[in-house]
């Protein structure tokens, strides 16, 4: 009798792919989900006996092995048995035979070659029967990446559009983006991503094992997304001009960033700020099966010295000081979520794991952040892997304000202390309104147990009895202080002050607003206030000074005064950014040694003029952009 051989492979892309909810993947080959069996039919040359076998054999990666658990080598059965591959016959028309392949839910994820080999009376006919990509897969219980509801699956793996928030925290905006992970080659794109970081560089066939891990992807896609460490897709750029690349505020999604990466050839794509670095990370992810959402952080902290703390330094007219200020507040910055299991840190910590490509602080020597557990940042686990203590600080640190003095001496100003992590917002499941998340991330601010949860990641941080909150500083001229910032000054300051907009900020307009100061004590009050104004960037790192003028006050009892302010458009057009950001300050000194800070954030209003058409309708209409 002649050897059998395989003459046909239907890899039954329709069925497999609706199985599999991966039938929009534009890709050739079969793209399927681990933990999950799929079906191929051989045509045969013959029709087989009961005495033949059918060995099946996978690889993934470079130099495949069993031991790495990139290969494996398996034979049909009547039934899928064992934890590694498993085949099974499923049904046998003469020559025709369908077959039934399952990978483990822990299985490498990537591209890989599938062969067979037929064993005849002592005659063997060896075949590729070609390639076809496995993916994490969160509707298999098993695999770490599972997501239990169908709802947030659709929104969080298959959904190729979203919203991005961005602003300041009383005026949230937001932004359309296409993640596209099901357009043309970006599947290829993203996993080219994991092979050209620098472990995969180094070694390949490690590096391949590793990639069973969802704690070990998005760690490498973390730092791959950005371009510091390596040759990856964005380069990040906050200020300036944007010559030879496309203004971050320009994008508008993923897909036209990652093929330009691609034809570039692993060039980095110019230029991406915070928002841009999560979309790109949100597509990946999402393309490679992980359930992964874009998150926002209003006032968000960026605590360079992880004392837990963000210390500003001003001068008499509340300035910042650049060159004593290491820490920084953003109006906003963007990272994402995924989803999974913490196989590290026990299931308590399973579920939203925070990632940020951004390159903000490096971690392990490489600009990545993350996966950091929600769970963890809430309870004030900071210890845990990844970046916690980074993390913990962008949602829950403490705002101090110092003045600086000429002596090089600091006093500590009244300002308010709890602004940071406010409105942290995703988009809905199912629809593009804004859903508020501040809960999974922090108690009530200022609540016993939000403070207790401080206490105690400042002792998991710096091993020592936080009964007080003493946090470490590395501050002026490199000298390194403790100060117990839980303590606020001994008295609040006799008067009160805040910035009121008297018109909305419209750009191409003059700003008018007033500062507003109460006395809150019976007796008459003399008050210094010293005016700055600065056009900023998001990070609120300022670009030009526009403000700078003196008033002397006098408060009667219990009273309310204004100070009116006007900023002329032609003082601050040239120097607006993209980001047409403002950031005022008033100084407030009382005659007795208080002091008080004041400052508000503004973000000047794009409009257009829109002409009613309909009839009967005249006049015309603003509309912002």
């Amino acid at each position: 009798m002649a050897g059998i051989r395989v003459t046909k492979v239907d890899w039954q892309r329709s069925r497999n792919g609706a199985a599999h909810h991966t039938q929009e993947y534009p890709c050739p080959e079969l793209v399927v989900r681990r933990g999950q069996s799929f079906s191929l039919t051989l045509e045969l040359s013959r029709a087989p006996d009961c005495e033949e076998t059918f060995i099946f054999m996978v690889e993934t990666g470079p130099r495949a092995s069993e031991a790495l658990h990139t290969k494996a080598v398996f034979q049909t059965s009547e039934l899928e048995l064992g934890e590694g591959w498993t085949a099974a016959k499923e049904a046998q028309m003469e020559s025709t035979l369908t077959v039934s392949l399952a990978s483990p839910p822990n299985a490498v994820i990537g591209r890989y070659l599938l062969s067979i080999r037929l064993s005849s009376h002592r005659k063997h006919s060896n075949r590729r029967l070609g390639e076809f990509v496995l993916l994490f897969n969160p509707w298999c219980a098993e695999d770490d990446v599972f997501l239990a509801s169908e709802e947030e699956r659709r929104e969080y793996v298959l959904n190729d559009s979203g919203i991005i928030f961005r602003g300041v925290e009383k005026h949230i905006r937001a932004q359309g983006w296409n993640y596209g992970q099901f357009e043309e080659d970006i599947l290829n794109i993203c996993l080219s991503i994991l092979d050209r970081s620098p472990g995969h560089q180094n070694n390949p066939a490690t590096d391949v094992s590793c990639r069973h891990d969802p704690i070990y992807v998005t760690r490498v896609i973390s730092a791959m997304v950005n371009s510091n460490n390596d040759r990856g897709v964005v380069q990040g750029h906050w200020q300036g001009k944007y010559d030879g690349g496309t203004s971050p505020l320009h994008w508008r999604g993923s897909v036209a960033i990652l093929q330009k990466w691609l034809k570039g050839r692993y060039k980095p794509v110019k230029y991406g700020q915070c928002w841009v670095f999560a979309g790109v990370m949100c597509t990946v992810l999402r393309c490679l099966g992980i359930a992964t959402r874009v998150v926002s952080n209003f006032n968000s902290a960026h605590d360079t010295d992880q004392n837990l703390s963000v210390d500003k330094y001003v001068d008499s007219f509340g300035r910042t000081l650049e060159d004593l200020t290491e820490d920084s507040m953003w109006n906003f910055h963007v990272w994402n979520e995924s989803w999974f299991a913490r196989q590290d840190l026990g299931p308590s910590y399973n579920g939203w794991q925070v990632l940020d490509a951004t390159p903000q602080e490096e971690s392990e020597g490489v600009f990545r952040c993350g996966p950091a557990s929600v769970t963890a940042i809430r309870e004030g686990d900071v210890h845990l892997a990844h970046d916690g203590p980074f993390v913990f600080a962008e949602v829950n640190a403490d705002y101090i304000t110092w003045l600086w003095h000429e002596d090089e001496s600091r006093e500590r100003v009244y300002s308010n202390t709890k602004k940071i992590g406010r409105c942290i917002s995703t988009k809905a499941v199912g629809s593009d309104s804004r859903v508020d998340i501040t809960d999974l991330y922090k108690y009530p601010e200022g609540s016993r147990k939000e403070r207790q949860v401080y206490s105690k990641a400042v002792k998991r941080l710096f091993s020592v009895k936080a009964s007080g909150r003493r946090t470490w500083i590395r501050r002026a001229g490199g000298h390194c202080l403790w100060h117990d910032d839980l303590l606020e000054p001994t008295t609040k300051p006799s008067i009160t002050g805040k910035f009121k907009l008297l018109e909305p900020p419209m750009l191409g307009h003059d700003l008018r607003l007033a500062l507003c100061l109460a006395n809150l004590t019976s007796r008459v009050q003399q008050v210094r206030v010293n005016l700055s104004g600065a056009t900023i960037l998001y990070t609120r790192k300022p670009v030009a000074e526009i403000l700078h003028e003196s008033h002397a006050v006098r408060l009667g009892r219990q009273e309310e005064k204004r100070i009116p302010i006007t900023i002329s458009y032609s003082k601050y057009k040239e120097d607006l950014t993209e980001d047409k950001k403002i950031l005022l300050a008033a100084m407030c000194l009382v005659t007795k040694g208080e002091k008080l800070l004041v400052e508000k954030d503004i973000t000047l209003e794009d409009f257009i003029t829109i002409k009613r058409a309909h009839p009967g309708a005249s006049g015309e209409g603003l509309s912002p952009v």
